[in-house]
């Protein structure tokens, strides 16, 4: 049986948060995978198949039937069919001497084919994924972060209270967008008017940014990243307009801009506003305060599709440490959010083994995970041993289409597997990786991982990027029987 059609299937695009991550050179180069001048590309070994041109989206169904549901369920790939057609694309040199490979039957999690699985190997961004499990574990997917303004300590002071919501827009609340959603207008007209009904006069505002307080960066993230703008501060509040991008640093205090975005907007409504200037995290507003103003954001699970769609490093460190806090863990000492996400793998039996984590977020050199534990955290979501989990895989970038693949599967080798892989991207300087899941031609889920940490010097590793996508998209036409 060929690839089945999937009934109402859709694929939501979502709106960027404008910024280059560490492998969103994916989408626009930059220093980061610029790892030496340009050279002639090896030639590489293996070819993919031809298909028809369309290509359905893949399903992620509330509940994937076992393989003996139904004979209509088409049998997985065998292994010596999966290594005649993937085998010499593990060799193309553009991946170079260092890889690893590993793939399952989406319905069972059965290894099908892998290659050094079990060698740790430097992640770049797919550790994501092993974050995506610690945010998915502890924090409700459908709950919201509730930006408040409070009464302080005297009757002339405010407190503006982080609740860890990063997406704050600067005009009105807008219940359709998750960028947004939760807007400073709205929220200086609820404390306006409750200032009138207080009598009250000119006010100070200060912050309380207590909550899930941590380092403003991980320590092992370079100083040259951050003044590129390929990654900011991990705040607990901060407005979509501040966000860096590639050549535009963010600023060093994100909540003195959102204070002052805040203070403009009530002193224009007649209550002149000063700012009292952050030191640190400020101190936690009083207990019992009278609530003066509120505003919801997107639910964690839409803040968790922004940071897989765009690989946000910032916006990954502040779920995880926001689900150390659900969890009755603190996220203040350095290496706390890193140690918390190993803790959580283990206890959802994924071996931890070969695993060093300086952050959350992939971006720091000299991290290594294995293949076996990015393929062992997927299979928990595609045989929804973890629900939640699931959820947020199904929401990774799509071939062709959205996020860090956005402008992949383009080429005439891989445009006819448009639409069909799911994967998280990985790029720093001398790696390159993707792990996701996708669908062969005869309709059976599969998921895969590639690590190549080795690979030759490039302009922006455009090569091996071009190499993964070749091997994803012979895996994705293969029946391989």
């Amino acid at each position: 049986m060929r690839r089945a059609v999937v009934a109402g299937v859709t694929c939501l695009v979502l709106a960027g948060v404008g910024y280059a991550a560490a492998d969103v050179v994916d989408l626009a180069p930059g220093i980061l995978t610029y790892d030496g001048a340009p050279v002639a590309p090896p030639t590489p070994t293996g070819s993919a198949s031809q298909s028809p041109a369309w290509a359905p989206l893949p399903s992620a169904p509330a509940a994937i039937p076992s393989p003996t549901a139904s004979a209509s369920i088409p049998t997985p790939p065998t292994s010596r069919g999966l290594a005649d057609v993937l085998g010499p694309l593990v060799k193309d040199p553009w991946l170079g001497p260092s890889v690893g490979v590993s793939v399952r039957d989406g319905l069972t999690g059965r290894e099908l084919y892998a290659v050094q699985p079990s060698v740790p190997r430097a992640p770049a961004s797919t550790l994501k994924l092993l974050s995506t499990l610690a945010v998915t574990q502890n924090l409700d997917l459908d709950a919201r972060m509730r930006t408040r303004v409070v009464t302080g300590d005297t009757p002339g002071e405010i407190v503006l209270v982080a609740a860890g919501d990063t997406l704050l827009g600067a005009g009105k609340s807008d219940d359709d967008v998750v960028e947004g959603r939760a807007g400073i207008a709205t929220l200086a007209d609820q404390v306006a008017q409750a200032l009138i009904d207080r009598s009250a006069g000119p006010v100070t505002l200060r912050v309380d940014a207590t909550y899930a307080a941590g380092p403003p960066y991980p320590a092992t993230w370079k100083k040259e990243d951050i003044a590129a703008g390929y990654t900011q501060s991990v705040s607990m509040l901060d407005l979509v307009s501040q966000r860096a991008a590639a050549g535009r640093p963010a600023p060093a205090v994100p909540e003195a801009g959102v204070a002052a975005a805040l203070a403009k907007a009530l002193t224009t409504r007649g209550h002149p506003t000063k700012v009292v200037p952050l030191k640190g995290h400020g101190t936690a507003a009083p207990a019992g305060a009278t609530e003066l103003g509120a505003v919801e954001s997107a639910t964690y699970g839409e803040h968790l599709g922004v940071a897989l769609l765009h690989s946000d490093n910032a916006l990954t460190e502040n779920l995880v440490r926001q689900a150390m806090v659900a969890a009755g863990e603190s996220p203040a000492a350095p290496l706390a959010p890193p140690q918390f996400v190993v803790k959580q793998l283990a206890k959802a039996g994924v071996p931890t083994a070969g695993l060093k984590l300086l952050d959350v977020s992939g971006l720091s050199p000299g991290q290594t995970v294995t293949t076996t534990a990015l393929a062992d955290v997927l299979t928990l979501a595609t045989t929804d041993q973890l629900p939640e989990l699931r959820r947020a895989i199904a929401g990774l970038p799509v071939a062709g289409l959205s996020g860090s693949l956005s402008d992949r599967y383009r080429s005439k080798e891989t445009k006819v597997v448009a639409g069909i892989p799911r994967a998280k991207t990985g790029t720093l300087a001398g790696i390159s990786s993707l792990a996701g899941t996708t669908v062969d031609a005869d309709g059976r889920l599969l998921s895969f991982v590639v690590l190549a940490d080795d690979v030759p010097p490039s302009s922006g590793t455009l090569g091996a990027r071009k190499a993964l996508d070749r091997f994803v998209t012979a895996l994705t036409e293969c029946g391989c029987h």
